[in-house]
């Protein structure tokens, strides 16, 4: 049996003003994986996703669905025929929720089918072929999900030019609270358009503030300077906030977190709910991820950056 695994993925800051050409910024997320299996089979290839309750029969599955086509890209990427075996998915990474779970099972399949078929495979390749499928995931990508998740890196990412991975200089500690609340990231990124075409000026503005944040984010990451990123962190919501793109419940989390002594704390992804982010350390990351439960979040994952 061959076992390989992917992380998933956060965006620390930029969120929304990537999209207009500045800077984010995106780390792994080691305490979520996406884990694949594969085992001996006598006849076919057999896809099984655990989390979703789907089996594809790989010859028979249509050449468009996610899994059938990152099996597709792997194998001409080595020339091989599918093998006979059993390709099993679990995924502990919650689905539509800004974590890179669709990448990270691209990911982790590409792993996999590489050390079956006992072929050297490198990270810039693993992440090219994801790439191939997240076009089937969201259109016409950013690229950053399958880079951070192939490397398990920081990435700084601007739309259009190469995505670069840097170095965590003094690992760090952020809690994720979900607010259950579903995360419509394709209307929030449209309502986000339609403000910005009524006031091109004032969102530029905001989006100029944003990805000057992210690059000051990385330097100081870069430099250890991590007692920099929780202002960092406040500022970067406080401009989401002017956007729209914040929520009642999203507030509420971060003001929890605050009130029990984080330093920081933002919403992540696409915002009017999903996921929300606090930096936190050892002398308050229980009394923080207390308070997080109590003020409404379903689950909160805490995750070191830089520790991989």
């Amino acid at each position: 049996m061959i076992t390989a695994s992917a992380p998933g993925k956060i965006i620390l800051f930029g969120e929304h003003a990537v999209v207009y050409n500045r800077p984010a910024i995106a780390v792994p997320v080691a305490q979520v994986q996406a884990i694949v299996t594969i085992e001996p089979r006598a006849h076919g290839l057999i896809i099984h996703a655990l989390d979703t309750d789907r089996t594809l029969d790989y010859a028979q599955a249509d050449p468009l669905d996610p899994l059938a086509a990152i099996v597709r890209v792997t194998l001409a990427h080595f020339d091989l025929p599918a093998p006979d075996g059993s390709l099993t998915i679990r995924s502990a990474i919650p689905i539509a929720s800004g974590l890179g779970s669709g990448a990270a099972v691209s990911v982790a399949i590409v792993r996999a089918l590489a050390a079956w078929l006992d072929q050297p495979i490198d990270d810039e390749t693993v992440s090219r072929l994801s790439y191939e499928v997240e076009k089937l995931h969201h259109g016409t990508p950013s690229g950053i999900d399958n880079t951070v998740i192939a490397y398990s890196r920081p990435v700084y990412f601007v739309r259009g030019q190469p995505i670069e991975t840097f170095e965590v200089k003094r690992p760090f500690t952020v809690a994720i609270g979900n607010t259950g609340v579903a995360s419509p990231t394709k209307i929030a990124v449209g309502d986000v358009r339609r403000g910005w075409e009524g006031d091109r000026a004032q969102y530029e503005a905001w989006f100029d503030q944003i990805g000057a944040i992210a690059s000051e984010a990385r330097a100081a990451i870069e430099h250890g300077a991590i007692d920099q990123l929780g202002p960092l962190m406040d500022r970067n919501q406080g401009l989401l906030e002017h956007i729209g793109v914040s929520s009642v419940e999203l507030e509420r989390l971060i003001a929890a977190a605050k009130a029990a002594g984080a330093t920081g704390a933002k919403l992540v992804g696409g915002g009017r709910g999903g996921n929300m982010i606090t930096l936190i350390d050892e002398t308050n990351r229980e009394t923080v991820v207390a308070a997080l439960y109590a003020a409404g979040a379903t689950n909160v994952i805490v995750t070191g950056i830089g520790e991989w």
